[in-house]
């Protein structure tokens, strides 16, 4: 099983000159697991802080973000590292519960406040921009104790974190994240219980999380429209983890079929209602109100929106914001258990193929981003995109050559261009992740994404250079790959 991306349990010379929308940026965020100081200067319990201290073999060797690359004592390092790849935007999140502790308003931690004021400043005056995300799977522990995304309440106390942070950071901050891969975090966190708070409500928590979420973004979204936009100038949107899907047989119907069916339960059910018309995909409506007609629930499992919800969701995004690691071929089966998950629902399996290159539950399919890109184009109508995470993971290397993670990068860009000229995608912004080896959740530090080695035996936690952050550089340097025209 696979726990960073959901098909595992869904069942997870001269350069290249681009256009000039084809600008590469790379990013980090530093949630406080990978931040570190979890309980520092006033910060409050998040659900991953409480997770990881329960031990249990939760995250593997029980290894926890409580210090994790240490950004939060070691930012002048990290924005050493920043200058050295020459980046233009860096993306980062807050963490909710550093700066209100226990989720509400009612206490604000204003140390919490200068340690992301301090960050802020220091982008901006070395010319880096900064791509602020509000929520990033770390929930205050006092409001999970509430219910946390289960709850319908959840929606006005995210309004209320993301007016606070609008409020406080916005007149520097110009682009804006509210949600970090609601689709993946729904079913992860609330219908398999593999993240935090780590109780499963199989077939039933990811939809009724996935609906509080969509309502808080928009709702959050339109905080700003009316209250800050005007004066701020700025964007805001939410990111999708979006893995490409193929038909495991591409002769059969059965299978073509089923490919649609999951990217409608794996993107459309968060795109559609954002970006299109306010409500959820019909196929995937219909699906689901059969599957639980036959499991014999009264109604169905997926929550519905009421006229006045649709009228407020539709049209809440400013860009599409997508996470791209890797692709899965899906072959149709039949859920003639009656099985709850939304791999079931969607009657689908999703497999490998064998002759791709793989580490950890990234296959090497660099074709993929491309054809997923080209699929926002056509189903969203040519919406400005934002590739907000993309990057391939090793393990601790005895060596700082990481020449098979470049190969990754490299032909992924070069099926970035082919997306730019050939396809005419409108792709504006590319953030690699990430700056650092980091805490990756329930792989702990087992799976490195960092153009900077981390040693984290090491309490001084000394970045050093992967041999991709020099060639990312160059990428940096010359808006595209060397040896191409």
């Amino acid at each position: 099983m696979v726990y960073r991306q959901p098909w595992s349990y869904f069942v997870n010379s001269p350069c290249l000159k681009c256009s000039p929308v084809a600008q590469y940026k790379c990013q980090l965020f530093t949630m406080e697991a990978l931040a570190g100081g979890w309980d520092a200067d006033g910060k409050g319990p998040s659900v991953w802080d409480t997770f990881t201290h329960q031990g249990g073999e939760r995250v593997f060797k029980n290894q926890t973000g409580d210090v994790a690359c240490s950004s939060y004592t070691l930012w002048e390092e990290d924005l050493k590292c920043i200058k050295q790849l020459g980046l233009t935007h860096y993306r980062f999140s807050l963490s909710w519960s550093r700066l209100l502790p226990d989720g509400t308003t009612g206490f604000i931690n204003q140390k919490g406040v200068d340690y992301y004021n301090k960050i802020i400043d220091d982008l901006l005056e070395n010319g880096i921009k900064p791509i602020v995300t509000l929520f990033h799977f770390d929930l205050p522990q006092g409001l999970e104790d509430k219910g946390g995304w289960l709850s319908e309440t959840i929606v006005e106390s995210f309004d209320k974190y993301a007016q606070f942070c609008f409020r406080t950071f916005g007149d520097r901050v110009k682009l804006w994240i509210t949600l970090n891969e609601p689709n993946l975090f729904a079913l992860m966190a609330y219908d398999h219980g593999t993240f935090p708070p780590g109780v499963p409500h199989l077939g039933t928590g990811g939809y009724q999380a996935a609906h509080n979420l969509i309502k808080a973004h928009a709702k959050s979204w339109h905080s700003y429209d009316s209250l800050f936009r005007k004066e701020q100038k700025g964007l805001v949107s939410l990111s999708f983890f979006i893995g490409w899907v193929e038909p495991a047989d591409p002769n059969s119907a059965s299978d073509q079929e089923a490919a649609r069916r999951v990217m409608a339960f794996h993107l459309d059910l968060f795109a559609k209602p954002i970006f299109t018309d306010g409500d959820y995909p019909e196929g995937v409506k219909s699906q689901i109100a059969s599957m639980s007609k036959k499991q014999g629930y009264p109604s169905s499992r997926l929550p519905e929106f009421t006229e006045e919800e649709k009228k407020m969701i539709k049209g809440t995004g400013d860009f599409f914001a997508v996470q791209y690691y890797t692709t899965r071929l899906v072959r149709y089966k039949e859920n003639k258990k009656g099985e709850l998950g939304a791999i079931h629902d969607a009657e689908a399996e999703v497999l490998t193929d064998p002759s791709w290159v793989n580490l950890d539950w990234v296959y090497v399919v660099p074709w993929g981003i491309r054809k997923l890109l080209k699929y926002v184009k056509e189903m969203y109508n040519n919406p400005v995109i934002y590739i907000t995470e993309n990057g391939f993971p090793h393990s601790d290397l005895t060596s700082l050559d990481d020449t098979q993670r470049w190969e990754y990068f490299r032909q992924t860009f070069e099926e970035l261009l082919k997306a730019i000229q050939l396809d005419k995608v409108n792709l504006k912004v590319y953030c690699a992740w990430s700056l650092l080896d980091n805490f990756e959740w329930t792989e702990g530090y087992s799976c490195r994404f960092g153009f900077f080695h981390v040693d984290f035996e090491d309490p001084a936690r000394p970045r050093v250079p992967y041999s991709s952050a020099k060639e990312y550089a160059k990428v940096i340097q010359n808006n595209g790959l060397e040896g191409h025209q």
